[in-house]
């Protein structure tokens, strides 16, 4: 079980969640630019070899082609979605705990704590699936050279302008399937690792800097592990010309099972795997941080 060492606030949930986030961006970036080519490079034709052998072999190439600045390209739409998403993801999680204790000092159980988890997906959904659609965009935009969006607000309004609001919103049920069952993941596995590493007689909130830097990263990739497959569709879907896929992900699904064979839903998987660690160690961090600043400022909140 989790020790509750203070009551839990949404509110400062929230505050602490957005700069978890910052954190995580900043962190994780630069592997989620890779992650996303990938994902989305074209099959090679007969004979040819792909664009990029693998991960090393983009970052590379990005580096190469395009400089540090290639690896942060698209940061602008994370970091202004990523903040008020993280923001969210944590205040979901918050309430989701609160909401299953019947007294202040009730210490959940780690179903309940997924179950908590698994509301902060369904809360960062609305934030996530246009974030993740434009940044996507931009991130392939950057490696095919053709240039189509002048930045993130540009990508939004040309979306928007050629299909609506459900242009905008396009992958919402793919995001949603990866973000649920994963969110669920990520928090029950922090709070059973931060359970784990604190020494008898301590509470979780006297962890050590490296033992919250552990719990963090290997949440993320916990979180990921179980994230992948609906991601690897999502990039897809996201980025495909309108009315490629009729039928929604299940028409993804069937073409690249066909074309690639089942081990194509790990696509980027080193990636992820190499950003997931540092990228939520950063976040997590921040997360307890800031949570520790806000506790002080305002115990009562």
């Amino acid at each position: 079980m989790s020790k509750q060492p203070q009551p839990i606030s949404p509110v400062k949930n929230f505050f602490a969640g957005g700069f978890g986030g910052v954190c995580l961006v900043f962190a994780g970036h630069p592997l989620d630019t890779i992650k996303v080519r990938l994902q989305t490079q074209p099959k090679p034709g007969p004979g040819q070899s792909p664009l990029y052998a693998g991960t090393f072999d983009c970052f590379r190439k990005t580096l190469a082609k395009e400089g540090v600045k290639g690896l942060y390209k698209g940061m602008a739409a994370p970091i202004i979605g990523v903040t008020p998403m993280f923001a969210v993801c944590f205040f979901g999680f918050g309430l989701g705990k609160k909401l299953q204790q019947k007294s202040p000092d009730d210490i959940l159980s780690y179903p309940q704590l997924f179950a908590a988890g698994m509301l902060s997906g369904v809360f960062t959904t609305a934030i996530m699936a246009p974030g993740e659609r434009i940044k996507c965009l931009l991130q392939i935009q950057a490696a095919s050279g053709d240039v189509k969006y002048a930045g993130p607000i540009d990508c939004a309004k040309q979306i928007y302008r050629e299909n609506g609001i459900r242009g905008v919103y396009k992958g919402t049920a793919l995001t949603l399937m990866r973000d649920v069952p994963a969110s669920g993941m990520y928090f029950m596995t922090y709070e059973w690792l931060k359970h784990i590493l604190t020494p008898e007689g301590r509470s979780p909130g006297e962890l050590s800097v490296p033992s919250v830097l552990f719990a963090g990263g290997m949440a993320g990739i916990f979180n990921w592990a179980v994230a992948i497959p609906p991601d690897v569709l999502k990039s897809r879907f996201q980025t495909a010309p309108e009315g490629k896929y009729p039928n929604g992900f299940r028409d993804v699904l069937r073409e690249l099972i066909r074309e690639e064979g089942v081990t194509s839903l790990y696509k980027g998987f080193n990636a992820v795997m190499l950003r997931a660690f540092p990228a939520n160690a950063a976040c997590f961090l921040g997360f307890e941080v800031a949570m520790k600043f806000l506790n002080w400022l305002a115990p009562n909140l």
